[in-house]
C-alpha cells in the first residue's frame, strides 16, 4: 500500500498552486470570526507535530524529489511563530532541497503584525514568498461587519513590512461582501488601499453564502442585505477602473459566473468590456440561478 500525507482538514489552496506540492503543517483556522466563512468551521486550530511533517517530506522526497515550490496547507499557517516557520523551511530544504523550492502559504494580517522585520527578512532567505492574504477588501466599514479582526491601516502597515523583507503576496478581494448598495464605496476604498501597495495578484471572488455562516443568518432575520449580481458586476468594474497599481488581477473561481484575467493596467480596457458585455447580456435572474447553484467553493 502506498504512504499516504497526513490531511486533517479540507485542503484548500488558491488557483495559481496547482503545481505546488501540497504539505500539511497546520489544520484549521486561529480566528473563526469571519461572517462570510463555512471553509474549516468548528474544526479546532492544530499545529501538525514536526515528526508528523518530517514524516511527510519522507514521502514527497520518495514521490516528488523536484517539487519547485511547497504549499503549506491550512487556513493561516504564518500564525506560527518565525521559529517554528524557520524549523519547517531547514525541514523541506533537507528533503526536497535541489533548487531549493519556495514555500508559500495562506496568512492573515495579524500573523504578519507577530512577527519582526528581521523574522521575515529570515523567512524570505528560508524561501517563503508569494504569501496569499485573504484581506477581502480595505473598507474599514466592510472589514467590520465582516469581522476580519482588522482595519485598513494595518493592511497597508504589514504588508509595507512584508515588502521590506522581499516578501511577495497575493490578495483575495470578495466582491459583494459590502452588501447591497455599498459595492460602489468598497471598491473606491479598497482600491485606494490596494494602490499604496504592491501585491503580486488580485485574486476576485463573488460572494457565496452558505447556511452555516453567521451572514447567511442575518440576511435571513433582515440584518444583512445580500447584494445584487449586476452590482458585484459594477464593483469589479469600479475596481478596476481604480486600480492604479501594476499587479495580475483574476477572477477564475467557480465564484465567478464570467472568468476574467489580465495584468494591470495592460490589460485594463480589455477586462473591462468583458465585465460590461456579460453585465449586458446576462440578467439578475440567470445570475442569481447560477450563484444558487454552487454547493462548494
Amino acid at each position: 500500500m502506498k504512504p499516504k500525507l497526513h490531511f486533517y482538514s479540507p485542503v484548500w489552496r488558491p488557483p495559481y498552486e496547482a503545481t505546488s506540492q501540497l504539505l500539511q503543517v497546520t489544520a484549521g483556522c486561529t480566528w473563526h470570526r469571519c461572517k462570510f466563512c463555512t471553509l474549516y468551521e468548528n474544526q479546532k486550530f492544530r499545529m501538525s507535530p514536526l515528526t508528523e511533517i518530517e514524516s511527510d517530506l519522507r514521502i514527497i522526497n520518495k514521490f516528488q524529489p523536484h517539487a519547485h515550490r511547497i504549499f503549506l496547507t491550512g487556513a493561516n499557517p504564518f500564525a506560527l511563530t518565525a521559529n517554528r516557520l524557520a524549523d519547517i523551511a531547514l525541514l523541506v530544504r533537507k528533503y526536497v532541497g535541489e533548487g531549493c523550492p519556495t514555500i508559500g502559504c495562506f496568512s492573515r494580517i495579524t500573523d504578519i503584525r507577530s512577527k519582526t522585520l528581521d523574522e521575515l527578512k529570515l523567512l524570505h532567505q528560508l524561501g517563503y514568498e508569494y504569501i496569499t492574504i485573504g484581506v477581502e477588501n480595505g473598507d474599514d466599514d466592510t472589514l467590520t461587519l465582516a469581522g476580519k479582526g482588522y482595519g485598513s491601516a494595518d493592511i497597508v502597515e504589514q504588508c509595507i513590512k512584508l515588502e521590506k523583507a522581499g516578501i511577495h503576496y497575493n490578495f483575495f478581494y470578495l466582491a459583494g461582501l459590502a452588501g447591497n448598495g455599498h459595492g460602489n464605496r468598497n471598491a473606491l476604498r479598497s482600491a485606494n488601499v490596494f494602490n499604496q501597495l504592491h501585491s503580486s495578484c488580485i485574486i476576485v471572488l463573488s460572494l457565496t453564502l452558505f447556511p452555516n455562516s453567521q451572514l447567511y443568518q442575518d440576511a435571513l432575520r433582515g440584518k444583512y442585505i445580500v447584494a445584487k449580481e449586476h452590482e458585484r458586476f459594477d464593483e469589479i468594474i469600479r475596481l478596476v477602473k481604480h486600480l492604479r497599481c501594476s499587479t495580475h488581477i483574476q477572477g477564475r473561481t467557480v465564484s465567478n459566473p464570467i472568468p476574467f484575467t489580465g495584468f494591470l493596467p495592460k490589460d485594463r480596457a480589455q477586462i473591462l468590456h468583458e465585465l460590461e458585455v456579460a453585465k449586458q447580456n446576462i440578467s439578475e435572474k440567470q445570475l442569481k440561478e447560477y450563484r444558487n447553484s454552487i454547493v462548494s467553493l
